[in-house]
């Protein structure tokens, strides 16, 4: 049977999660999970991501994350990947890191309550895993967003945004005093047993309102009518690569022709290169492609070589 195609549209929120091959552990040290936060990041900056919670347990990772564009599958890819090669790297191994396909339940992100009911699951799944000492406070498992709501915003990722969940926990000013109420509330969520409210984020593909699926169909399926002037607000991956490198060409007074002349290895086309590494999670293929440069071996080793 073939796996049924991942939800995408601009905007989509989802709850993710990835456990480790053999429900192994993905992370051996802290200094690990320093290493997929680095990546997390990275991933971020390339794909324009917005994530509102995370937690790193052993095996496994959970992310609420918001898709201004519709990449989840492109952002996933680049990753899950640059992660895995990053571990291997670090510990002398090889092959597989992680188990199967990872899991994206669509969140509605429109009716009131479903965001709050994911990041909150996230948040309090230290404590399922009975991982919280007890008399501790939720903050003590480090490995998780949730020190970072009670913490200063200079202190916080540019990725992580906050002012969604806190806003649907009715905190209106990210102040001291809305922190300790933020806080306040998560440990009241410590000592309920909120079974029912939970068992839709550990099943099933998406958590929202009655009328969900319906707006789910008429967003995903609705055809671009481009012959009356309505602009496409849903930009592909290559969509973005290409106004990336039309910018770049503008910047350099350069025309389209230029990228035929010059040479597989010329600076400026490295250049545009690094740009869309670092913007984008074009593969090397789709990147030597758009800028003529060749075999994305070469393309890699000229990236490589001007980092240094």
């Amino acid at each position: 049977m073939p796996r049924p195609l991942r939800i995408e549209y601009a905007g989509a929120i989802y709850h993710v999660l990835s456990r480790g091959d053999r429900r192994e552990a993905i992370f051996l040290s802290d200094g690990d999970r320093e290493l997929f936060l680095e990546t997390l990041g990275q991933v971020c900056g390339r794909s324009g991501w917005q994530v509102h919670a995370w937690c790193l347990m052993n095996n496994h990772f959970h992310l609420v994350v918001e898709t201004p564009r519709a990449n989840l599958a492109a952002g996933m890819k680049w990753f899950l990947g640059t992660y895995t090669q990053r571990f291997n790297r670090r510990h002398h191994l090889s092959g597989h890191l992680f188990q199967g396909r990872y899991k994206a339940q669509v969140i509605d992100g429109e009716s009131r309550g479903y965001l709050r009911a994911a990041c909150d699951y996230v948040h309090l799944n230290p404590e399922r895993a009975k991982l919280i000492r007890k008399g501790a406070t939720l903050t003590s498992w480090r490995w998780s967003s949730y020190p970072q709501y009670l913490g200063s915003r200079r202190r916080r990722p540019a990725w992580l945004r906050t002012d969604r969940l806190l806003g649907e926990h009715g905190i209106e000013k990210e102040d001291t005093r809305g922190r300790g109420e933020f806080a306040r509330r998560m440990e009241g969520r410590r000592l309920e047993a909120p079974e029912q409210a939970l068992a839709a984020l550990r099943r099933g593909w998406r958590v929202g309102a009655e009328d969900f699926v319906d707006r789910l169909v008429r967003r995903v399926k609705r055809p671009a009518r481009s012959g009356h002037g309505r602009r496409v607000h849903e930009e592909t991956e290559n969509a973005v690569g290409r106004r990336i490198v039309e910018e770049e060409l503008r910047r350099r007074d350069w025309k389209t022709a230029e990228l035929e002349r010059r040479a597989k290895g010329d600076q400026g086309k490295v250049e545009i290169a690094q740009r869309l590494r670092a913007e984008t999670t074009l593969t090397l293929r789709e990147i030597a492609d758009l800028l003529q440069m060749g075999a994305p071996t070469h393309v890699a080793h000229l990236l490589y070589r001007y980092s240094q």
